[in-house]
């Protein structure tokens, strides 16, 4: 098989496909052929001509280069053969060009073949938390929580939608006129989103959420990132072990499932846990950790495999804690029903402004089920299961705080009562847009204060003074 059928059509064979041999043994930014420009030299941006050699060296590179059998041959070799060709290619084609773009020419060339093109360069940059792409000629960043324009282009449409093409079949996923639209994750676990036309108007677009190669904890949270203070993050880490259902509420971009990471790690390596995920996200440290994954329906509509049904599968797998990346539809039902059935500690994000705005929508998502529950019995349901609700929110300046932490205490008639225990206040904007405001804690002493006695957990009463904490 030649390399240009590999690189050109989905792969559909049973081994494990090169892009993903060589995601997982090589550091694609530091390959010895392709060392990074000096710092006055821009990394990203390519005049047009440099534009037109690569394009033109490639796809004769295409057109010469042959393997008999790619799964046999390492990626170091490849990497050196593509190297030497080029080189060669180079030298036929008399291209005036000096030795840094050769050497950002074999490097790009090498990324084209074996990565995911341009967008090679943004992954290796450790500031870069997202990456979006608008069009082929229009990729933004994130970086500290701004959006940044950068000067990468993919060469056309077609460049672009094949690095797409490339990424979500590695994942036995497609992507086509008749299904527009993918989710897929990067061997690193980022999650990539992709839509092509006729769902995408501009051409297709792609959006990679990245998530830290060492997780953060929550001393990063409390230190560098300010997102709470240390008494909140002590009340947080009791209540994950003392098996509290908690829900973490908040809006796209939020940190839900950072937060969501950094609780789990307060797991006890002795229970049993077990995931589910419409794209894996989470990275559980613990030695017992049991991973599901939803599945789309396939060309014909069949073989979906629901978050519902994955909910309900777990109930049978003997979990201790059933951990739902984000809930979302009917499978709030069976996932309240799991919370007051034994499974305590279960924890899951869902998308709201605010705490009181994440029952109502659990509330709606339960009605999807189906099950024609009159409000109060849904509610009762609702304040059952649940202990306590964790809202974070992005701020205007791009950075995340744990805005609210509120128990659930039970019924009135037929409201759903909550006690707000810690809170963030913004008081301004500083003159550089900076975000100004406190953390305090309302001096409300908790409920669950109890249920932490009974795990051996006491909290100083004074966490629960209504001090403020400027940051």
């Amino acid at each position: 098989m030649s390399l240009r059928d590999f690189l050109t059509a989905p792969s559909t064979r049973t081994p494990k496909p090169l892009l993903q041999v060589v995601s997982e043994s090589t550091d694609m930014s530091a390959m010895p052929a392709a060392e990074p420009p000096p710092p006055s030299t821009p990394i990203y941006g390519h005049s047009a001509a440099y534009l037109a050699l690569r394009s033109r060296i490639h796809a004769k590179l295409l057109e010469r280069f042959d393997l008999a059998a790619l799964d046999a041959v390492s990626v170091q070799t490849l990497q050196q053969e593509i190297a030497t060709m080029t080189e060669r290619l180079l030298a036929e084609d008399s291209a005036a060009i000096n030795d840094l773009e050769r050497k950002m020419l074999i490097r790009d060339i090498q990324h084209e073949m074996l990565g995911f093109g341009p967008l090679e360069l943004l992954m290796a940059d450790s500031s870069v938390s997202d990456i979006l792409v608008n069009r082929y000629d229009q990729i933004y960043v994130e970086r500290q929580g701004r959006l940044e324009l950068t000067p990468v282009v993919f060469t056309d449409e077609k460049h672009l939608l094949r690095i797409i093409d490339k990424i979500v079949s590695r994942i036995g996923r497609r992507i086509d006129e008749s299904s527009p639209m993918v989710d897929a994750r990067l061997p690193d676990g980022s999650r990539v989103n992709a839509v092509i036309p006729p769902v995408a108007l501009d051409g297709p677009m792609m959006s990679i959420r990245r998530f830290a190669r060492i997780p953060l904890r929550m001393e990063n949270l409390i230190n560098d990132l300010k997102s709470l203070t240390p008494g909140m993050a002590l009340v947080l880490e009791a209540l994950a072990k003392a098996k509290v259902n908690m829900i973490i509420s908040g809006g796209t971009g939020a940190g839900k499932t950072t937060l969501l990471n950094i609780l789990s790690s307060y797991i006890p390596t002795t229970e049993r846990v077990v995931t589910i995920e419409d794209a894996a996200e989470l990275q559980l440290q613990q030695p017992h950790v049991v991973r599901m994954e939803t599945r789309p329906p396939n060309i014909e509509g069949r073989g979906e495999i629901t978050q519902r049904s994955l909910v309900r599968n777990a109930l049978r797998m003997r979990p201790d804690r059933i951990i739902i990346g984000e809930v979302r539809g009917a499978e709030a039902v069976d996932m309240l029903q799991a919370m007051n059935t034994g499974h305590e500690g279960s924890l899951t994000t869902i998308h709201a402004n605010t705490p009181r705005d994440s029952l109502a929508r659990l509330e709606n998502m339960v009605g999807m089920a189906g099950l024609n529950l009159p409000h109060q019995a849904a509610r009762q349901q609702i304040a059952s299961a649940i202990t306590v609700i964790v809202q974070a929110l992005r701020l205007t300046d791009g950075k995340r705080k744990i805005t609210s932490i509120q128990e659930i205490t039970g019924m009135e008639g037929d409201v759903v009562t909550m006690q707000e225990i810690f809170a963030f206040t913004q008081t301004g904007i500083g003159a550089n847009g900076e975000v100004q405001g406190y953390f305090h804690a309302t001096g409300v002493r908790p409920k669950f204060a109890d249920r932490l006695k009974g795990f051996g957990i006491a909290l100083p009463d004074s966490i629960f003074a209504p001090e403020r904490h400027y940051q």
